[in-house]
Protein backbone atom coordinates (compact mmCIF):
# COMPACT_ATOMS: atom_id res chain seq x y z
CA UNK A 1 0.00 0.00 0.00
CA UNK A 2 1.15 3.70 -0.72
CA UNK A 3 2.42 6.17 1.17
CA UNK A 4 -0.37 8.99 1.83
CA UNK A 5 0.68 12.03 -0.10
CA UNK A 6 0.20 14.10 2.77
CA UNK A 7 -0.48 13.02 6.22
CA UNK A 8 -1.57 15.16 9.57
CA UNK A 9 -1.32 13.79 12.65
CA UNK A 10 -2.80 15.61 15.85
CA UNK A 11 -2.25 18.26 13.99
CA UNK A 12 -2.95 21.65 16.45
CA UNK A 13 -2.99 25.57 15.01
CA UNK A 14 -3.43 28.31 17.64
CA UNK A 15 -3.45 31.95 16.77
CA UNK A 16 -2.83 33.43 20.51
CA UNK A 17 -5.69 32.25 22.29
CA UNK A 18 -7.68 31.08 19.63
CA UNK A 19 -7.43 27.81 18.88
CA UNK A 20 -8.29 27.18 14.86
CA UNK A 21 -7.45 23.62 14.22
CA UNK A 22 -7.94 20.68 16.72
CA UNK A 23 -6.28 17.85 17.19
CA UNK A 24 -6.92 17.01 13.17
CA UNK A 25 -5.34 13.85 11.57
CA UNK A 26 -6.03 13.08 7.91
CA UNK A 27 -4.22 11.36 5.33
CA UNK A 28 -4.53 12.56 1.61
CA UNK A 29 -4.76 9.21 -1.15
CA UNK A 30 -1.89 9.20 -3.85
CA UNK A 31 -3.38 10.50 -7.16
CA UNK A 32 -7.03 11.21 -5.51
CA UNK A 33 -8.82 14.55 -5.10
CA UNK A 34 -9.76 15.32 -1.43
CA UNK A 35 -12.21 18.28 -0.82
CA UNK A 36 -12.32 19.88 2.35
CA UNK A 37 -15.79 21.26 3.25
CA UNK A 38 -17.56 23.15 5.92
CA UNK A 39 -19.05 26.20 7.39
CA UNK A 40 -16.75 29.73 6.84
CA UNK A 41 -14.66 29.75 9.89
CA UNK A 42 -14.49 25.76 10.48
CA UNK A 43 -10.07 25.97 9.63
CA UNK A 44 -10.45 24.42 6.28
CA UNK A 45 -7.45 27.31 4.79
CA UNK A 46 -5.64 27.11 7.80
CA UNK A 47 -5.37 23.23 7.70
CA UNK A 48 -4.19 23.50 3.74
CA UNK A 49 -2.16 26.31 4.41
CA UNK A 50 -0.37 24.07 7.10
CA UNK A 51 -0.18 21.30 4.80
CA UNK A 52 1.94 24.18 2.10
CA UNK A 53 4.08 25.17 5.45
CA UNK A 54 2.87 28.68 4.68
CA UNK A 55 1.16 28.44 8.70
CA UNK A 56 3.42 26.37 11.24
CA UNK A 57 1.20 24.43 13.09
CA UNK A 58 1.62 24.76 16.65
CA UNK A 59 2.19 20.98 17.44
CA UNK A 60 1.52 18.14 15.40
CA UNK A 61 2.99 16.73 12.15
CA UNK A 62 2.68 16.83 8.75
CA UNK A 63 4.76 14.19 6.34
CA UNK A 64 4.63 14.72 2.38
CA UNK A 65 5.28 11.58 0.41
CA UNK A 66 6.56 9.76 4.16
CA UNK A 67 9.07 13.23 4.70
CA UNK A 68 8.52 14.92 7.75
CA UNK A 69 7.24 19.07 6.68
CA UNK A 70 8.35 21.63 9.34
CA UNK A 71 8.84 19.81 12.36
CA UNK A 72 9.47 16.54 13.86
CA UNK A 73 8.10 15.45 17.31
CA UNK A 74 9.43 13.15 19.77
CA UNK A 75 6.85 11.38 22.09
CA UNK A 76 7.07 14.19 24.61
CA UNK A 77 5.70 16.63 22.06
CA UNK A 78 9.11 18.39 21.84
CA UNK A 79 9.76 20.00 18.43
CA UNK A 80 12.58 19.88 16.37
CA UNK A 81 13.28 22.32 13.31
CA UNK A 82 14.00 20.48 10.11
CA UNK A 83 16.56 21.96 7.56
CA UNK A 84 15.54 24.80 5.68
CA UNK A 85 17.27 22.71 2.72
CA UNK A 86 15.28 19.60 3.54
CA UNK A 87 12.13 21.82 4.08
CA UNK A 88 12.54 23.88 0.59
CA UNK A 89 13.00 20.11 -1.32
CA UNK A 90 10.06 18.82 0.67
CA UNK A 91 8.03 21.80 -0.29
CA UNK A 92 8.98 21.91 -3.47
CA UNK A 93 6.65 18.95 -4.12
CA UNK A 94 3.56 21.07 -3.80
CA UNK A 95 1.79 23.91 -5.81
CA UNK A 96 -0.54 25.79 -4.59
CA UNK A 97 -3.38 27.80 -6.23
CA UNK A 98 -5.31 31.08 -4.02
CA UNK A 99 -8.64 32.37 -3.87
CA UNK A 100 -6.48 35.51 -4.98
CA UNK A 101 -4.33 35.15 -8.77
CA UNK A 102 -1.34 37.15 -7.46
CA UNK A 103 -0.43 37.87 -10.69
CA UNK A 104 2.16 40.04 -11.74
CA UNK A 105 0.02 42.97 -13.21
CA UNK A 106 3.64 43.96 -15.38
CA UNK A 107 3.90 40.66 -17.08
CA UNK A 108 1.98 39.01 -19.83
CA UNK A 109 0.47 35.80 -18.89
CA UNK A 110 3.52 34.00 -20.80
CA UNK A 111 6.16 35.95 -18.21
CA UNK A 112 4.23 35.49 -15.10
CA UNK A 113 4.07 31.21 -15.75
CA UNK A 114 7.78 31.49 -16.41
CA UNK A 115 9.33 33.84 -14.43
CA UNK A 116 9.66 31.23 -11.29
CA UNK A 117 11.35 28.86 -13.93
CA UNK A 118 13.89 31.51 -14.59
CA UNK A 119 14.98 32.86 -11.41
CA UNK A 120 14.31 29.45 -9.09
CA UNK A 121 15.62 27.08 -11.25
CA UNK A 122 17.63 28.85 -13.19
CA UNK A 123 16.19 27.44 -16.55
CA UNK A 124 17.17 29.28 -20.12
CA UNK A 125 14.12 31.70 -20.90
CA UNK A 126 13.99 29.82 -24.04
CA UNK A 127 13.54 26.57 -21.99
CA UNK A 128 11.29 27.97 -19.20
CA UNK A 129 8.67 29.97 -22.05
CA UNK A 130 8.73 26.33 -23.69
CA UNK A 131 7.47 24.72 -20.59
CA UNK A 132 5.19 27.88 -19.48
CA UNK A 133 3.54 27.64 -23.16
CA UNK A 134 2.82 24.03 -22.72
CA UNK A 135 1.02 25.09 -19.52
CA UNK A 136 -0.77 27.80 -20.90
CA UNK A 137 -2.10 25.47 -23.56
CA UNK A 138 -3.03 22.63 -20.74
CA UNK A 139 -5.50 25.54 -19.42
CA UNK A 140 -6.73 26.99 -22.89
CA UNK A 141 -4.98 29.97 -22.65
CA UNK A 142 -2.34 29.44 -25.78
CA UNK A 143 -3.84 33.06 -27.62
CA UNK A 144 -3.68 34.77 -24.42
CA UNK A 145 0.05 33.80 -23.94
CA UNK A 146 1.03 37.77 -24.63
CA UNK A 147 -2.02 39.59 -22.63
CA UNK A 148 -1.55 41.12 -19.08
CA UNK A 149 -3.35 40.31 -16.25
CA UNK A 150 -5.87 43.39 -16.80
CA UNK A 151 -6.64 42.21 -20.00
CA UNK A 152 -7.64 38.52 -18.81
CA UNK A 153 -11.12 37.62 -17.30
CA UNK A 154 -11.10 36.64 -13.72
CA UNK A 155 -11.63 33.11 -14.79
CA UNK A 156 -8.64 33.46 -17.29
CA UNK A 157 -6.02 34.80 -14.75
CA UNK A 158 -6.84 31.98 -12.50
CA UNK A 159 -6.08 29.58 -14.67
CA UNK A 160 -3.08 31.06 -15.27
CA UNK A 161 -2.02 30.77 -11.79
CA UNK A 162 -2.97 27.29 -12.01
CA UNK A 163 -0.67 27.02 -14.72
CA UNK A 164 1.76 28.64 -13.23
CA UNK A 165 1.71 26.53 -10.31
CA UNK A 166 1.50 23.54 -12.75
CA UNK A 167 4.98 24.49 -14.53
CA UNK A 168 6.93 23.94 -11.61
CA UNK A 169 5.93 20.48 -11.47
CA UNK A 170 4.51 19.42 -8.13
CA UNK A 171 3.44 16.02 -7.14
CA UNK A 172 0.22 17.56 -5.06
CA UNK A 173 -1.49 20.62 -5.86
CA UNK A 174 -3.41 22.88 -3.34
CA UNK A 175 -6.54 24.83 -4.08
CA UNK A 176 -7.41 27.17 -1.24
CA UNK A 177 -11.16 28.08 -3.02
CA UNK A 178 -10.41 28.85 -6.20
CA UNK A 179 -13.70 30.13 -7.70
CA UNK A 180 -14.73 32.23 -4.62
CA UNK A 181 -13.93 35.27 -6.12
CA UNK A 182 -15.77 34.17 -9.62
CA UNK A 183 -18.90 34.67 -10.80
CA UNK A 184 -21.11 31.31 -11.83
CA UNK A 185 -19.82 31.37 -15.76
CA UNK A 186 -16.03 31.88 -14.92
CA UNK A 187 -16.16 29.20 -12.25
CA UNK A 188 -16.94 27.13 -14.71
CA UNK A 189 -14.20 27.14 -16.39
CA UNK A 190 -11.95 26.97 -13.42
CA UNK A 191 -13.32 23.63 -12.44
CA UNK A 192 -13.28 21.99 -15.87
CA UNK A 193 -9.50 22.08 -15.57
CA UNK A 194 -9.40 20.72 -11.88
CA UNK A 195 -11.68 18.28 -13.36
CA UNK A 196 -9.15 17.86 -16.24
CA UNK A 197 -6.52 17.50 -13.59
CA UNK A 198 -8.03 14.95 -11.74
CA UNK A 199 -7.90 13.24 -14.59
CA UNK A 200 -4.77 12.66 -14.95
CA UNK A 201 -4.23 11.26 -11.70
CA UNK A 202 -2.49 14.17 -10.17
CA UNK A 203 -3.12 14.25 -6.18
CA UNK A 204 -5.30 17.49 -4.93
CA UNK A 205 -6.57 19.19 -1.92
CA UNK A 206 -9.34 21.32 -2.59
CA UNK A 207 -11.16 23.40 -0.15
CA UNK A 208 -14.04 24.73 -2.00
CA UNK A 209 -17.60 26.18 -1.25
CA UNK A 210 -18.59 24.21 -4.55
CA UNK A 211 -21.02 21.36 -3.31
CA UNK A 212 -21.49 19.72 -6.41
CA UNK A 213 -17.55 19.59 -7.68
CA UNK A 214 -17.35 17.67 -4.08
CA UNK A 215 -19.86 15.57 -4.79
CA UNK A 216 -19.24 14.67 -8.27
CA UNK A 217 -15.02 14.88 -8.40
CA UNK A 218 -14.05 14.49 -4.97
CA UNK A 219 -12.73 10.74 -4.47
CA UNK A 220 -12.43 11.85 -0.53
CA UNK A 221 -14.58 14.37 1.59
CA UNK A 222 -13.71 15.54 4.77
CA UNK A 223 -16.09 17.76 6.85
CA UNK A 224 -14.57 20.21 9.39
CA UNK A 225 -16.61 22.13 11.88
CA UNK A 226 -15.03 24.05 14.84
CA UNK A 227 -11.63 23.18 13.99
CA UNK A 228 -12.59 19.96 13.97
CA UNK A 229 -12.84 16.39 11.40
CA UNK A 230 -16.02 15.65 12.19
CA UNK A 231 -15.90 12.36 9.45
CA UNK A 232 -14.26 11.66 6.35
CA UNK A 233 -15.09 9.24 3.57
CA UNK A 234 -16.00 8.82 -0.14
CA UNK A 235 -18.43 10.88 -1.69
CA UNK A 236 -21.32 8.34 -1.71
CA UNK A 237 -21.05 7.69 2.09
CA UNK A 238 -20.67 11.19 2.99
CA UNK A 239 -23.62 12.79 1.16
CA UNK A 240 -26.49 9.68 1.35
CA UNK A 241 -29.27 10.21 2.95
CA UNK A 242 -29.69 10.20 5.88
CA UNK A 243 -27.07 12.34 6.45
CA UNK A 244 -24.96 13.49 9.35
CA UNK A 245 -26.98 15.78 11.26
CA UNK A 246 -24.41 18.17 10.97
CA UNK A 247 -23.69 18.32 7.34
CA UNK A 248 -27.37 18.32 6.54
CA UNK A 249 -27.38 21.55 8.72
CA UNK A 250 -24.52 22.76 6.91
CA UNK A 251 -26.32 21.62 3.77
CA UNK A 252 -29.85 23.55 4.68
CA UNK A 253 -27.99 26.80 5.46
CA UNK A 254 -25.80 26.69 2.44
CA UNK A 255 -25.46 30.15 0.41
CA UNK A 256 -26.31 27.94 -2.81
CA UNK A 257 -29.80 26.49 -1.47
CA UNK A 258 -30.40 23.94 -4.19
CA UNK A 259 -27.06 22.39 -3.78
CA UNK A 260 -28.37 19.79 -1.67
CA UNK A 261 -31.06 19.12 -3.86
CA UNK A 262 -28.15 17.88 -6.12
CA UNK A 263 -26.91 15.28 -3.97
Amino acid sequence: MSLPAIAVKNLVKRFGETTVLQDVGLDIPQGQVSCLIGPSGSGKSTLLRCMAFLEEATSGTITVNGEVLGFTENANGVRERISPAANRAIRAQIGMVFQQFNLWPHMTALGNVSEALKTVHKMSRKEAEERAMAQLVKVGLETRAGHYPSQLSGGQQQRVAIARALALKPKIMLFDEPTSSLDPELTGEVLNVMRDLAKEGMTMVVVSHEIGFAATVGQQIAFLDHGKILFTGPPQEVFKKPRHPRLEQFLDTYLDRGASMLL
